[in-house]
């Protein structure tokens, strides 16, 4: 019986190697954002790489938003913190060839947003009440045309961005985000705004001006039970949205 043949994980260069081994200097030292790097010459004695695998390792260290390289007096790499944006953008590129689901992205958000709003019940500023009350007037009345209802999904959107945004647990907070995310860039690029939904637009905003009032209250329990209620009507609404795009593809 013939053998198979074992199946190795790729070999890496010796740029990724060398990026990966900064990578873990950085948090041994427990740099910060700021904190200069090693220069060049210093990398190249200290890993005994030569220059060309140390200036590809910085490139791809800058590539992944980890480095920054300054010019001029007083230049040279430092440690850079990736904002949330540029991490979310590297993550949706793995996410760019895969095909998502409203289901798929609704599971996650099922779980996590009744969370997100049941911790921060009683615990948001009149400012940050009111900030998120202004999303809301953003989508007042049922939109009359494509154009508007586009915006409008994506007003409602930036509703859920900003309240996890609020969150202390910065986990959470990234992963809703993202998700929110996520589901504009499938609404747009899949025209699901199109025709325009008032019920899914009129169950929308009662239930996001109903956990308002409950955040405002402290009522942890009827912010998660009204956030759950709000996920679970959107998917069916979203379904329903996306079911009807593939049939007007397909009589296309």
């Amino acid at each position: 019986m013939p053998q198979r043949s074992r199946k190795f994980p790729p070999r890496r260069s010796r740029p990724v190697q060398l990026a990966d081994t900064i990578k873990e200097w950085v948090v041994e030292h427990q740099l910060k954002a700021g904190d200069r790097l090693p220069g060049e010459a210093e990398l190249i004695e200290s890993h005994g790489r030569s220059k060309g695998t140390v200036r590809e390792a910085m490139r791809i260290l800058e590539a992944q938003g980890l480095v920054e390289t300054r010019t001029g007096p007083g230049g040279g790499s430092f440690v850079a913190e990736v904002s949330p944006d540029r991490a979310q953008s590297l993550l949706a590129n793995f996410f760019y060839f895969r095909d998502l689901s409203i289901k798929d992205i609704y599971q996650i958000r099922k779980l996590l947003e009744p969370e997100v709003a049941a911790t921060l019940a009683g615990k948001l500023s009149d400012e940050q009440l009111a900030a998120l009350e202004t999303v809301v007037a953003e989508y007042s009345a049922p939109a009359e045309t494509v154009e508007e209802e586009r915006a409008q999904h994506v007003s409602s959107l930036q509703f859920h961005a900003l309240l996890a945004s609020y969150s202390d647990n910065d986990l959470l907070a990234f992963l809703v985000r993202f998700m929110a995310r996520m589901l504009t860039e499938l609404t747009v690029w899949r025209r699901l705004y199109e025709p325009p939904n008032p019920t899914l637009w009129e169950a929308g905003r009662r239930h996001q001006l109903q956990l308002i009032e409950a955040l405002r209250a402290g009522d942890a329990e009827t912010a998660r039970r009204v956030m759950r209620d709000h996920m679970e009507g959107a998917e069916t609404q979203m379904q329903a949205q996306e079911a009807e795009v593939l049939r007007r593809f397909i009589a296309e």
